[in-house]
C-alpha cells in the first residue's frame, strides 16, 4: 500500500537541531532596524488559538495544528518546538486541512476526500517520526519573508529546517497579477501553491498558507 511505502522512505533518525540559513534575505528595512521591531508571537500560539477541533472548515488548520501538538507530546524535545519560540525568526508555509485530505486520498488511493479527522488519523499513522519530517520540511528558519519578499524570490531555493530545499517559483498573470508556488522534491505531483500570506503579520515567525503538503522525498 503507497501508505505504508510513505512511512517507510520517509522515516528519518535523529534531527539536527542547528536551524538552516535560507537564500532569502530579511527586508533591507528588518536588517538595518528602520522599521517597527517585529513582534514575537509565535506561530504555535496562532494555531492552537482556534478550539474548535476538527470540522468542516477546509481551509483552516486543523490537521496541521494536531499534527504539530502530536509530534511535541511524543518528542518534546523536537526541533518543530522552534514554532513555540516567538523570538525565533521563521517562515513557515501551513497547509491547509484541504492540502491534508488531499494527500490521504493520493497516498491512500481513496475515492473520496476523507474527513479531518481521518486524514489526522492516517498522517499519524506514518509514524512520528516522518510526521515530524513533513512539518520540518514546511518551515523556513531564519527569516521571516513576507509577501513582498516571496514575490520577488523567483527561482531560489530555501534551506528548510529538514535540511533539504524547496524552490519559489513566481508567476505572473494578467501582466500584474503574481501567484508564488513551491516545487517540493516529489517531482510526479503538483506544485503547491500559496493561498493566503502573511499569517501572523508583524512578527518575527510569519506563515503562508499553501494548498498542497509539500513532499521531502520524490514518490511514485
Amino acid at each position: 500500500m503507497k501508505i505504508a511505502r510513505l512511512a517507510a522512505r520517509m522515516a528519518v533518525g535523529a534531527m539536527a537541531t542547528a536551524l538552516a540559513t535560507t537564500a532569502i534575505a530579511v527586508p533591507a528595512a528588518q536588517a538595518t532596524g528602520k522599521a517597527k521591531p517585529l513582534g514575537t508571537t509565535s506561530l504555535a500560539a496562532v494555531l492552537t488559538k482556534d478550539t474548535s477541533g476538527f470540522d468542516r472548515n477546509s481551509r483552516d488548520f486543523d490537521v496541521l495544528t494536531a499534527a504539530v501538538l502530536a509530534v511535541l507530546e511524543a518528542k518534546p524535545n523536537s526541533p518543530v518546538k522552534v514554532l513555540t519560540d516567538g523570538t525565533v525568526a521563521l517562515t513557515a508555509f501551513i497547509p491547509t486541512d484541504a492540502a491534508f485530505q488531499q494527500l490521504v486520498r493520493e497516498i491512500t488511493e481513496a475515492k473520496k476526500l476523507p474527513s479531518e479527522s481521518a486524514a489526522f488519523s492516517a498522517v499519524a499513522g506514518l509514524g512520528i517520526d516522518t510526521v515530524e519530517s513533513v512539518l520540518l520540511y514546511h518551515v523556513v528558519p531564519g527569516a521571516t519573508i513576507d509577501r513582498k519578499t516571496a514575490v520577488r524570490a523567483d527561482g531560489t531555493d530555501l534551506s528548510t529546517a529538514l535540511g533539504s530545499t524547496v524552490e519559489v517559483d513566481v508567476r505572473t498573470y494578467l501582466y500584474f497579477f503574481r501567484q508564488v508556488r513551491l516545487i517540493d522534491a516529489d517531482t510526479n505531483d503538483r506544485d503547491a501553491r500559496v493561498v493566503t500570506f502573511d499569517v501572523n503579520k508583524g512578527n518575527r515567525q510569519i506563515a503562508h498558507s499553501v494548498d498542497r503538503v509539500l513532499r521531502p522525498i520524490d514518490l511514485p
